[in-house]
């Protein structure tokens, strides 16, 4: 069995205060959904999954890792903090042919309505970095999506409003193996990033406020035939079904599993609270694309009903808030 390259998420529990105020205009408000995407690499997934999009009628985020904007030959005029110059723990775009297909994917996604946010460059555990290590990462992305266009060799197709949406564009992130500290929400707060998606809490809540940045945490939430609680993220998923080893013998069981989890922790939410429910995934197709499927699956049977909106992140911050506002009229 073929063992996928380790991205497990750490870093429980993101330092929050004060929940964003959870009285609505409505008795029953809106069920958001939030399903998210990390490092936003292969070609073939943004396809597919723009694909479950338009079917769906869902709006996902995609926390882009900006290695994959650079060759491994250009990723040499990349410095991470504490590592040397090139180096990163998920790879190099395949080609600039790769990356300009990458460029295109982006910008269509991003006019069809989904959100592109950071998921920092090169996937490093920044647990003990400064906060001037952050911001050498954040400053390193910000350059990274700028020049993408011209770096692969096809300046003449650069969109217009590209080098806008790079500078100004980019509201979220989500850290690295969700390893966060007191240093990087005092990073995201000056360098004005309007949210952040790293944390971890036992069940959907609400989200909460660290300065001026939304903090949003994925749920533990219910799996298996002993409902313990897992991360609601993919790689989790597949680590507790095969131990991080490659089993696409059993994929039709871990999709069942996967999706009556998912199903189980909205069809809770729905008929109760109606605190957001999030929902990570990476771009990689685990366990025989077990977790895709119970993806495609949620997505097709709940983003299409009347109350629910699948949503972004960003989206679902202006919705709370406007309820919020509502509420409080």
């Amino acid at each position: 069995m073929k063992r996928v390259p380790s991205i497990v998420l750490g870093g429980l529990l993101a330092a929050s205060v004060p929940l964003l105020a959870a009285t609505h205009s409505a008795e029953n408000p809106k069920q958001l959904v939030i399903i998210s995407f990390d490092g936003a690499h292969d070609n073939a997934l943004w396809d597919k999954s723009r694909t479950i999009a338009e079917k769906s009628g869902a709006r996902f985020t995609y926390f882009l890792s900006c290695t994959f904007l650079m060759t491994r030959e250009d990723g040499r005029s990349y410095h991470p903090p504490h590592h040397r110059a090139g180096k990163s723990n998920v790879g190099f775009a395949s080609s600039h042919e790769d990356v300009r297909q990458r460029l295109g994917h982006i910008w269509k996604a991003r006019r069809e309505g989904h959100e592109i946010a950071s998921h920092g460059c090169g996937h490093f555990d920044g647990k003990d970095w400064s906060a001037r290590d952050w911001n050498q990462e954040f400053a390193a992305f910000s350059q990274a999506l700028k020049d993408a266009w011209a770096r692969n060799g096809d300046g003449e197709s650069e969109p217009k409003g590209w080098r806008e949406f790079a500078s100004t564009g980019i509201k979220g992130f989500r850290a690295p193996y969700l390893s966060t500290s007191g240093n990087l929400y005092a990073a995201l707060n000056a360098s004005g990033f309007a949210y952040d998606a790293s944390g971890v809490s036992r069940g959907p809540v609400m989200p909460g406020r660290n300065g001026a940045v939304t903090t949003f945490d994925l749920p533990l939430i219910p799996e298996g035939p002993g409902n313990r609680r897992i991360i609601a993220m993919d790689y989790n998923l597949f680590v507790r079904h095969s131990g991080g080893f490659e089993n696409a013998k059993n994929t039709e069981q871990f999709e069942a599993r996967s999706f009556e989890a998912f199903r189980r922790a909205f069809d809770e939410q729905y008929n109760g609270e109606r605190r957001p429910l999030q929902i990570g995934f990476h771009f990689v197709e685990m366990n025989g694309g077990a977790y895709w499927r119970a993806m495609e699956r949620f997505a097709t049977e709940t983003c299409a009903m009347p109350d629910v909106a699948c949503v972004t992140y960003s989206t679902a911050m202006r919705m709370l808030q406007e309820n919020a506002e509502d509420g409080g009229a």
